[in-house]
């Protein structure tokens, strides 16, 4: 099966050797974290299935195998909790305890999180990610229509994603302004990201002999998060997890509105008005909330000094004034007004991300204080970062800029051996190789045909982009 997916996907090669040859590596990549269900993000440090990786892995998958990719989002969907919420990792039985911490041992889902319907077949942490999963499973739908609709495939999904989007504008809600709020830096992907340093102040670390860091075994230091960082991750998460991963209950030092979290829920409720309508439900509710959700967006996230979104802590009520690369993934939201679309390609053309000087998007600002290009999420560039930000140029007809950041983001997953992420000046990869969400969107970058269904999959009918 192996030679024959490699096989037949290089013939769809558009440009020559290279391309086959990336498009062949991509492929090499995916099926060796394949599990059998799902696919890891590297076999070494992430031995588990996290959820917006799985989403980005499907994204590519569906240009190798549609059904592999399908098969990717129903395993994680099985990990879904009974209040809606998708965990950010559903750990595998087989891999053992000390392979990564958290482990399943820490968040005692099963049984910590039994009121809030967490599964009793599957271990998983008790936080979440970023809502890519009703974009990814609309445009694995696009990959080959006859063989979703033979599956079910979309009928299957639907309620699922419906109730994870019900939680994030439910409970997830607290401050009330119509957006979904991060209690944790792990889920809006950010981990270490400067925004968060604030915020992470009023928390208390715990002890360093309380837990043990997997990830250094796999990684330099200097590219990880720092030691003070973990402590506080683990302070957080076992809070909690000992209020039951109740949001009503738990006193979350840390509640922040992220625009980068809330913009993929704005294209992914596009993207769920899609799949609605193909089931035959409706699909005004989706739509509703995703213009309701952009409007707050703008107003409690906008920054028009700074020409770029900010998150806002709920804590402090304060906005953070770091510009981050999570600024500019509402590049992304098809109704963003066009003075706030010119104001943010503005700022990422600028001296703050360079885009088109550096290599790829860097995560954090250049000038910044806190820039630091080799630490994780404090100024390094990442692929999934860059997929967004080429969709968002597109979204808004540069297409030129947006061909150039696909070719420098193919060159780089090619030369890093699909690097985990780069540093921005010397475009050296950093952290793990063989990562497969980087491998997953080269393939989607390398073979989409984005003129078929526009930015993401979502034509601009009716209004929902």
């Amino acid at each position: 099966m192996t030679a024959g997916l490699l096989e037949s996907h290089a013939t769809r090669s558009r440009d020559g050797d290279d391309e086959r040859s990336l498009g062949r590596a991509a492929t090499r990549v995916l099926l060796r974290n394949w599990t059998g269900g799902a696919t890891v993000p590297s076999r070494s440090l992430y031995p588990h299935q996290w959820s917006w990786d799985s989403a980005f892995i499907a994204i590519g998958l569906r240009h190798v195998s549609p059904r592999r990719a399908q098969r990717e989002l129903e395993t994680l969907l099985g990990a879904q909790w009974g209040d809606g919420r998708i965990p950010h990792i559903a750990f595998n039985p087989a891999v053992p305890l000390d392979a990564y911490f958290p482990s399943p041992d820490f968040w005692r889902s099963s049984e910590a999180g039994r009121g809030a319907g967490a599964p009793h077949s599957t271990e998983t942490s008790g936080i979440v990610q970023p809502p890519v999963h009703a974009l990814a499973a609309w445009l694995v739908h696009l990959a080959d229509p006859a063989e979703s609709r033979r599956r079910g495939f979309l009928p299957r999904v639907f309620p699922r994603l419906a109730a994870w989007h019900r939680y994030l504008t439910g409970r997830r809600d607290l401050g009330g302004h119509g957006l979904a709020a991060v209690v944790h830096p792990w889920e809006p992907g950010l981990d270490n990201s400067p925004s968060w340093d604030a915020p992470l102040r009023r928390v208390e670390p715990a002890p360093d002999s309380s837990f043990r860091r997997a990830d250094l075994a796999h990684s330099p230091a200097a590219d990880r998060p720092t030691d003070l960082d973990y402590g506080r991750y683990v302070r957080l998460a076992a809070t909690y997890r000992d209020h039951a991963y109740d949001d009503g209950r738990t006193p979350h030092a840390f509640a922040v509105e992220d625009p980068s979290f809330n913009a993929l829920r704005i294209a992914s409720e596009y993207a769920l008005a899609r799949i609605a309508d193909a089931v035959g439900a409706d699909p005004a509710g989706h739509r509703e909330c995703a213009r309701v959700t952009t409007r707050a967006l703008v107003e409690r996230l906008w920054e028009p000094a700074a020409g770029i979104f900010v998150c806002r802590d709920l804590r402090s009520g304060l906005t953070c004034p770091d510009r981050t690369v999570s600024g500019l993934v509402p590049l992304i939201v098809p109704d963003l007004p066009r003075e706030v679309a010119d104001a943010l390609l503005a700022t990422a053309r600028g001296e703050h991300f360079a885009l088109g000087k550096v290599h790829l998007v860097p995560s954090y600002d250049l000038l910044g204080p806190e820039f630091d290009g080799s630490r994780y999420w404090r100024g390094p560039s990442w692929f999934n970062m860059a997929w967004l930000l080429h969709g968002g140029l597109r979204a808004h007809g540069e297409y030129g800029e947006a061909e150039r950041l696909r070719e420098t983001s193919l060159t780089a997953a090619h030369a890093t051996d699909f690097a985990e992420y780069v540093d921005p000046y010397s475009g050296e990869g950093r952290g793990i190789r063989g990562f497969s969400w980087t491998a997953a969107l080269a393939l989607d970058l390398l073979y989409a045909d984005r003129d078929a269904h526009g930015a993401f999959g979502l034509r601009n009918d009716e209004g929902e982009g």
